[in-house]
């Protein structure tokens, strides 16, 4: 399958000991969720509205938040669902 340029290597935080060796081996994979799956996004109308109404009512021009929900793998096993249906608004401090 196509894998996009923008893709690009994972990396870790660097710490005092390994422990595995960092040198890679082997091919380069694509680890995307979209490279074997088809994804499926599910999102709440509730948590949509509550959503769209803390950013109206939020003063700044871009905030933070958090969008939860799970991911389920389908029956057929060719797809995936992210179904969204909570919202935080987290905290400023």
């Amino acid at each position: 399958r196509f894998v996009p340029k923008r893709m690009v290597p994972f990396s870790f935080p660097l710490s005092k000991s390994a422990l595995w060796d960092p040198v890679p081996m082997g091919d380069v994979i694509g680890a995307h969720v979209t490279y074997y799956r088809n994804p499926r996004l599910s999102l709440m109308e509730k948590t949509l509205r509550l959503a769209y109404r803390h950013a109206k009512q939020n003063e700044m021009k871009s905030f933070s938040c958090f969008l939860l929900g799970t991911l389920a793998v389908d029956e057929d096993g060719e797809g995936i669902t992210i179904t969204i249906d909570r919202f935080d608004p987290g905290r400023e401090v």
